[in-house]
């Protein structure tokens, strides 16, 4: 039966589908970071200090924590394919803004519209490729970059196309992309997009309560790497953001039409999968950022050499996603996660080797070989989070599995880059790697432990939901 519904799902999503469901998320995710390397180029010509461009930054995040706790609604509103199409058009109109507007102040609204219209791409890219998780196997291995590695690839890739044209190519290479995904989402099956859902409320409580945590703990981020952690502006906002989010789960587990559905949480398979992802959001976004930066700070190479050094990393992130899927059909989801994540700690402590001295090919193939590992990993846990869902649960327990993957990415990758940073000034920057490489060792030792309570396989999963 799940040969049957992949072989049926695979006809369903062609190539020109799949690039339009994979089109999107990549564009999304990876302007989530992209901007960073540009915001220099961006302050000289504005002429505007760090401080103010920081905001095209930031208002991509905060205007991203809105889209997604709008997006269950939506979907459910106007349906999961008009949504996606609508979306993607709007985030390939703001990224030609974004190339074209004369001043800081139109760039950030810009941003901001381009953080509402990417939010939903992600979830519902993942619902109709995944579907409620039997029918991934017709899913390409790009999948798992999407996922996992795009984001922290932004920085490279930004480095790249600044060097070549400039920074508003960092947006004007959405524009031709996103024109051809728009065009090619027409073509999506209706029966694997959520459908339209007649009447359906809006829970304006849930919606003030999920987007004002989002936009705290966002900004508190924001805050902790710039102002430091124990800032009273960065302790308010993380700390009111963390009492919004508790309060809003309280008012989601008690009503029937949140909007953001917490059904999944009740069950042990979907709840543990998200958490999971979020670790191994924040070991490989904290090492694929930091270890470019210290390669050109520390070891010396341009921008350029580190770009193209770390692409291979991405490339098995997708094939060891692939190899995931077709494994964990083999030798079960539990087994599969644990030796993903054995693998993924054992390249982590190859980061204790890298010195100011070592070759950039050597960092790479360390990289390379966490890469992989994180695709392993990265399938599985999706099938066991989708497993027991039905399709209209999806777009909810997608967006709450990419809230979480945001969330703890973006807290992660600050926390790891002021302890480098601290470490860095104190003892230097190659002990303070190492250091990080032990944190992400002990981070990595944790999802482990938490991997022994998967389900050993996603077959003996209720694919209806029931509890």
């Amino acid at each position: 039966m799940e040969i049957a519904h992949g072989t049926a799902r695979s006809r369903q999503l062609g190539a020109t589908v799949q690039f339009a469901l994979q089109a999107g998320p990549l564009l999304s995710m990876v302007d989530s970071s992209i901007v960073n390397v540009a915001l220099p180029s961006i302050a000289r010509e504005t002429a505007s200090g760090l401080a103010q461009v920081q905001w095209t930054v930031s208002g991509y995040l905060l205007a991203l924590g809105v889209g997604l706790s709008l997006t269950p609604y939506l979907a459910r509103k106007l349906g999961g394919k008009n949504l996606y199409i609508a979306a993607m058009a709007g985030f390939t109109l703001a990224s030609l803004m974004c190339a074209t507007v004369p001043s800081l102040e139109l760039l950030v609204a810009a941003r901001v519209l381009q953080g509402i219209c990417g939010a939903p791409l992600v979830p519902l890219a993942m619902g109709m490729l995944l579907g409620n998780g039997r029918g991934a196997k017709s899913v390409s291995p790009v999948a798992g970059v999407l996922l996992f590695a795009a984001p922290a690839f932004g920085p490279s890739l930004g480095g790249l196309l600044i060097g070549a044209g400039g920074w508003r190519w960092i947006f004007l290479v959405n524009v031709p992309i996103g024109i051809l995904a728009v065009a090619s989402a027409r073509r999506i099956p209706a029966e694997v997009a959520p459908a339209r859902q007649e009447g359906a409320g809006f829970d304006v409580v849930g919606f003030v309560l999920l987007a004002a945590g989002l936009v705290g703990v966002l900004s508190g981020v924001d805050a902790g790497s710039s102002r430091g952690w124990d800032n009273p502006r960065t302790v308010l906002l993380l700390g009111g953001g963390a009492v919004l989010l508790a309060a809003y789960a309280w008012h989601a587990l008690r009503r029937s039409n949140p909007v953001v559905d917490l059904a999944a949480l009740r069950s042990r398979g979907p709840t543990l999968s998200i958490v999971l992802c979020g670790l191994a959001s924040v070991s490989t976004y904290s090492a694929i950022l930091l270890v470019p930066t210290f390669a050109q700070a520390v070891q010396g190479h341009s921008a350029v050499a580190t770009g193209l050094a770390m692409l291979p990393a991405g490339i098995m992130t997708g094939l060891g996603a692939s190899l995931g899927s077709w494994l964990q059909g083999r030798i079960g989801v539990r087994v599969m996660v644990l030796g993903g994540l054995a693998l993924l700690g054992g390249s982590t402590l190859l980061l204790l080797l890298v010195t100011a001295g070592t070759p950039l090919a050597v960092t790479a193939i360390i990289l390379t070989g966490r890469s992989a590992s994180i695709g392993l990993v990265s399938t599985p846990l999706l099938l066991a989070m989708s497993s027991r869902l039905t399709d209209t649960q999806a777009t909810d327990a997608n967006t709450l599995f990419n809230i979480v993957q945001r969330v703890a990415g973006s807290l992660g990758v600050a926390l790891v880059a002021t302890l480098y940073a601290s470490g860095a000034a104190s003892v230097g920057p190659v002990a303070a790697l190492h250091h990080v490489g032990l944190v992400l060792t002990a981070l990595t030792v944790v999802a482990l432990l938490g991997a022994l309570w998967l389900p050993r396989s996603t077959d003996s999963e209720n694919p209806r939901g029931e509890n």
